[in-house]
């Protein structure tokens, strides 16, 4: 029995030792991390003793804080250092009142501490280390820099083609997305913003505003805090692959009090569709319109609203002709409608928390790209996704229960998810396509398409069977748990989009302008539609997997129609 005891009591002994020197470790370690974070060189003057020469060991706990130094004897530490300690335990003789005398308060203990570290650690002596340099104007683009400007605001000069990048924003990245779009001009805003036009802001500021570093290039200058860092943007030539081209929109009949309604115009013999688009594109207008040898500038508005199109073949004629007909072709520039670009968060936190909440790949990403340019405000997220935030969902990076936006992307189901947001925008997609949509989605980003083998792989038919039941339960649950609903559904909102984005901006109770309504048509499509060539495949449902879906969709039907609703859209599937 004493044999055990005695053991025991032995492990004991050796496991306070054990913890002894691991506290002393730590202690040393967190010291020397200090020591180095200081890097402040020591005064000119011969070199200070070493640390076993000047000062007890005592004083290594001193340096951290840890024992009282009234208790401790220091006979070599010299007479500075010892005013340096003295002046740590001492009040001063005039406090300063205020931030601005506590900052410097504080900034002399720091600098008596680091002083005091290397005195101890007996570092050569040196002038102190040079801080960060300035950033400077990019190498690559330093002839095309303009200068450093202020532009923030609702009034904004630059507003056309909007992006962030949190990591890899440089300043040719941000010249070739404006060179795209035919822009004059590129504006870098804290380090990580691009914004693009055709004029320079009005105000312009010193050079030292615009002093944040580019996310993903060192040492170069993209603006600051409400700065824009302006560069020049090179045209890129006619023929350039990565230059967007001007889309023909159709014939259309003048509107009643004829061109009086288009704000700017060019008259020239022979006028061509490149010289209109090219004259419209520099000053910002997202249309160009030609009637016979005439060429007018123009947005969308509810008197030319480009909805009742007429056959092109009366475009066709002779210019005489046509302008007797009042008859115009119109085009769609390069550039971008600005008129509903300009979005910021909500000025006061929201009463009502509204959730924008559907299943994986039901175009939750687009209708909130919808809902932002209709309403002026971001949308949230419950997650975080960088690529979003750099597309320009500012909102992305904002806590989802903030309450500074107009919505919150969801794609939560469950009681306790649910009752948290007071009502809701269910947005429903046809199961068929949200699920080949997300399949897409995980196996190549937002942009991109799934290759052969992963629709071969036994991945797709697992994935079928999990997601097709969680696109049932995510109806279900809620139209059971949801407070105020609002059901939209993907195929209505592509179909008719102004009716259903206006009952969605009066759900949210937001009031809007038609011009701004026109504007978010205009640019409906946003970043995040896939591009390219879609791989040809086979139909990727097999009769099982279509059996399983048209079942779900049968029970959401029924639910809807249970809940007060109009049910599914004829095309979801066989009634």
């Amino acid at each position: 029995m004493a044999r055990p005891f005695f053991r025991l009591q032995t492990l004991l002994r050796r496991t306070q030792v054990l913890l002894f020197l691991l506290t002393a470790a730590y202690l040393m370690t967190g010291s020397l991390l200090l020591l180095q974070r200081a890097r402040v060189a020591l005064p000119p003057g011969p070199r200070a003793p070493g640390p076993l020469q000047a000062l007890p060991v005592a004083a290594v706990a001193l340096g951290v804080g840890l024992l009282d130094s009234r208790a401790l004897q220091a006979p070599r530490v010299s007479p500075e250092l010892l005013l340096g300690v003295d002046m740590l335990r001492r009040p001063p003789a005039r406090p300063r009142p205020g931030p601005r005398g506590l900052r410097n308060r504080n900034s002399e203990l720091r600098q008596l501490r680091r002083r005091w570290f290397q005195h101890f650690m007996g570092d050569p002596q040196g002038p102190p280390a040079p801080g960060p340099e300035a950033p400077r104007p990019a190498a690559s683009s330093q002839d095309m820099y303009v200068g450093c400007f202020s532009d923030g605001g609702r009034d904004r000069t630059l507003k056309g083609a909007v992006f962030f990048d949190l990591r890899k924003m440089t300043v040719s990245h941000c010249q070739d997305a404006c060179a795209e779009r035919s822009y004059a001009y590129a504006g870098l805003e804290a380090g990580a913003e691009c914004y693009c036009g055709n004029r320079l802001p009005v105000t312009s500021v010193g050079p030292e505003a615009c002093n944040h570093e580019c996310k993903g290039e060192k040492g170069s200058v993209c603006g600051g805090v409400g700065r824009l860092s302006v560069y020049r943007v090179e045209e890129l030539p006619p023929g350039s692959r990565k230059r967007r081209t001007v889309t023909y929109r159709g014939c259309f009949r003048l509107p009643e009090n004829g061109t009086h309604t288009f704000p700017d115009s060019l008259a020239q013999a022979n006028a061509t569709v490149d010289a209109c688009s090219g004259f419209c594109s520099q000053k910002e207008f997202p249309l160009a319109i030609l009637r016979g040898w005439e060429c007018y500038c123009a947005y969308p508005t509810p008197q030319f609203n480009l909805r009742d199109a007429v056959d092109s073949a009366l475009c066709g004629q002779e210019p005489k002709a046509q302008r007797l007909a009042e008859y115009c072709a119109v085009y769609q520039t390069p550039v971008q409608d600005t008129r509903c670009t300009d979005r910021r968060f909500l000025p006061t936190k929201a009463k009502v928390f509204v959730a924008l909440s559907s299943f994986p790949g039901a175009g939750n990403t687009w209708a909130r790209h919808l809902i932002e340019h209709a309403t002026g405000f971001y949308t949230g997220s419950y997650y975080f996704d960088g690529t979003l935030y750099n597309k320009g969902f500012k909102g992305e990076k904002d806590h989802w229960r903030s309450r500074r936006t107009i919505c919150v992307k969801t794609h939560e189901s469950g009681r306790r998810e649910i009752e948290m947001f007071d009502s809701a925008i269910l947005l429903i997609r046809n199961p068929y396509r949200s699920l080949v949509a997300e399949f897409n989605r995980k196996c190549a980003g937002h942009l991109g398409y799934a290759a052969d083998r992963n629709w071969k792989s036994k991945e797709w038919p697992d994935f079928v069977r999990s997601y097709a039941a969680w696109w049932s339960s995510h109806v279900l649950d809620w139209l059971r748990f949801g407070k105020r609903l609002l059901v939209v559904h993907y195929e209505e909102l592509r179909h008719s989009l102004l009716p259903t984005l206006r009952e969605m901006v009066a759900f949210l109770n937001v009031s809007v302008s038609e011009e701004r309504l026109l504007c978010v048509e205009n640019n409906k499509e946003g970043s995040f539609r896939r591009r390219g060539r879609r791989p040809h495949d086979p139909e990727p449902f097999t009769p099982e997997m279509r059996a399983l879906i048209d079942g779900y969709i049968r029970t959401v039907d029924k639910a809807l129609r249970d809940h007060g609703g109009a049910g599914l859209p004829g095309e979801y599937v066989p009634r």
